[in-house]
């Protein structure tokens, strides 16, 4: 199977293990993948921030970029649900607006094969357990996009059970928002600064050593949270505990 890896910008910018963690999971499980040098951002940003038809040049590049290939993964529940649930409303608006059909169909043929890393895992490869080991007590928090967008269930939980030396233990209040929502942190950064929070005392309440996720954004929210509240947690993305092994282990 040829896969390329979607990085999206957060990663790309900021949390570029995350993407080596991709790579280095899925080629461990026989992946072939790519990583496209001409990806840019998906149109995320623009499209929940009001700027439709802004967004629009950048999903018909993604279209172009990726395509071609017979998978496209992503190590984000956001930009994955912008591809999956926004793409075709999209293709949907314009024709509305009386501009035909020519975006539906530019987009059409990447939308069913863009995938969460942890659903690819699951349905697409059929695995729980990838070999990985992870001596920690980790907590996990599934973000809004991944939970009420792709409906992601218990995948990610699925997975982390299976590692060798984790001790997953639930997090209260796991469905609740973290309060990060892109610019809703900043439009309202009191009421975000709150729910991060009482996001951050729930996870603490559990004694992990970590909290993880499927999606930076979310963790890089939590992670400041963390820092001005001096919790002794640290957030971790996913691929990064299931990319460590007992011969690499990951920190």
């Amino acid at each position: 199977m040829r896969v390329a890896l979607f990085l999206t910008c957060v990663n790309d910018t900021l949390y570029p293990d995350t993407g080596r963690a991709v790579v280095k999971l899925l080629t461990r499980l026989g992946v072939d993948v790519d990583f496209p040098m001409a990806q840019t951002c998906c149109g995320q940003a623009h499209y929940n921030t009001g700027y439709r038809h802004e967004a629009e040049p950048l999903a018909r590049h993604f279209s172009d970029v990726f395509g071609e290939y017979e998978a496209i993964v992503t190590p984000s529940g956001s930009c994955g649900a912008m591809v999956r649930e926004l793409y075709p409303r999209m293709g949907e608006r314009a024709r509305a607006e009386g501009r035909g059909d020519v975006l539906a169909r530019t987009l059409a043929p990447v939308v069913p094969k863009t995938y969460e890393l942890t659903e690819f895992l699951v349905d697409v490869l059929g695995v729980t357990d990838v070999g990985a080991y992870y001596p920690h007590t980790v907590t996990y928090h599934p973000t809004c996009h991944g939970l009420r967008g792709l409906g992601l269930g218990d995948r990610p939980r699925r997975l982390l059970r299976a590692v060798k030396g984790l001790e997953l233990v639930e997090l209260p209040g796991a469905e609740e928002c973290c309060g990060f929502g892109g610019t809703f942190a900043v439009k309202n950064a009191e009421v975000s600064a709150a729910m991060g929070a009482d996001k951050v005392r729930n996870a603490e309440s559990t004694g992990a050593e970590v909290l993880c996720a499927a999606d930076n954004s979310c963790l890089m929210h939590l992670g400041g949270t963390m820092s001005r509240l001096r919790t002794r947690m640290r957030p971790v993305h996913i691929a990064e505990i299931l990319a460590s092994t007992e011969e690499e282990p990951a920190v």
